[in-house]
């Protein structure tokens, strides 16, 4: 069996480029922040949606979903769609749940997905899964695309009814006019009734209000991804030089980003460190130096306790 898979971010720019690593072309993610029909149909040709959620690990299964219904002849209908068999793929396993229903439509997906796709047409979903996650070249591109940390282990975790916080991707999209949630963890896909692409924008929006119901109010911690046609190419089109170069700007800065992920700065901020006190104890002000920082830290621990918390945020 193939290695690990790592944690990768509910980003736009990682999924853009994580494609792009692939060999897809002419397909971008945009995050949406508003979940209305017309933020979506914005974005036509619009392909489908990723959503991440908090994944309720303590919840019970059941033979028929909470929303919709399931499909068990989808798959033999022509949708591809594949079991989860290893933690950590949620997030590529999602976004190819899309792709590879979409295929043809206004976009490439390069030869090695294509042979992927060829080679798993006739797998049922728990063997499709099983190739999805030996396959070295998805799970190598997956892998540089997680946030490097010295910290954490390559080894993937498994989660358990124990974990607070188990975060999941599952996909939306709409294939031989049906509207399909597409969950690896589900044992088939499950239909939110007759979708075709130009009515997608306004079927899925009651799908993810009743999903996003299930949880307390106070609950915010999701994430919306539309996967879409390259905004660069219409831009081109219309002739907006404007809505280009803004994109243009925005591939810049996605680039930087994931670059920044592909490096821990542990290292570096050690030696900067080093050359501080060196520099500190040269000039004979280190005694100072590190009774300023007690008094700073005693000053912000106080402040603190005084607010009523303990000063730890957690970060999700």
């Amino acid at each position: 069996m193939s290695g690990g898979w790592n944690t990768i971010e509910s980003d736009a720019g990682v999924f853009t480029f994580l494609l792009e690593s692939l060999g897809v072309k002419n397909v971008q993610f945009e995050e949406l922040i508003s979940l209305d029909a017309d933020s979506l149909r914005a974005l036509s040709p619009l392909h489908g949606v990723i959503f991440l959620f908090k994944y309720p690990t303590g919840e019970k299964r059941s033979e028929t979903p909470r929303d919709g219904a399931f499909d068990y002849d989808a798959v033999e209908n022509g949708v591809w769609f594949a079991a989860q068999t290893i933690q950590n793929a949620c997030g590529t396993q999602a976004l190819l749940s899309v792709l590879l229903n979409k295929d043809g439509e206004d976009m490439a997906i390069g030869p090695s997905l294509s042979d992927f796709k060829d080679f798993t047409a006739a797998f049922p979903a728990d063997l499709r899964g099983e190739a999805l996650s030996n396959s070295d070249l998805i799970r190598e591109t997956h892998n540089s695309f997680a946030r490097s940390s010295p910290f954490v282990s390559d080894e993937t975790r498994t989660a358990s009814a124990d974990d607070d916080d188990v975060y999941h991707f599952i996909a939306y999209t709409s294939v031989n006019g049906t509207l399909y949630e597409l969950d690896g963890l589900q044992p088939a896909p499950i239909s939110h009734g007759a979708c075709d692409p130009s009515s997608f924008p306004e079927k899925i929006i009651p799908v993810l209000r009743r999903r996003i119901e299930r949880y307390p109010v106070t609950e915010i911690r999701f994430n919306l991804l539309a996967m879409c046609q390259d905004l660069r190419v219409r831009a081109r089109e219309m002739g907006d030089m404007e809505g280009l170069e803004r994109e243009e700007a925005k591939r810049r800065e996605w680039r930087w980003e994931n670059a920044l992920r592909r490096h821990n700065f542990v290292g570096f901020v050690g030696e900067l460190m080093k050359a501080v006190t060196r520099a500190k104890l040269k000039d004979g002000s280190y005694e100072r130096w590190v009774e300023d920082a007690k008094a700073k830290t005693k000053k912000r621990v106080e402040g603190s306790r005084k607010k009523g918390g303990d000063g730890d945020e957690m970060d999700v």
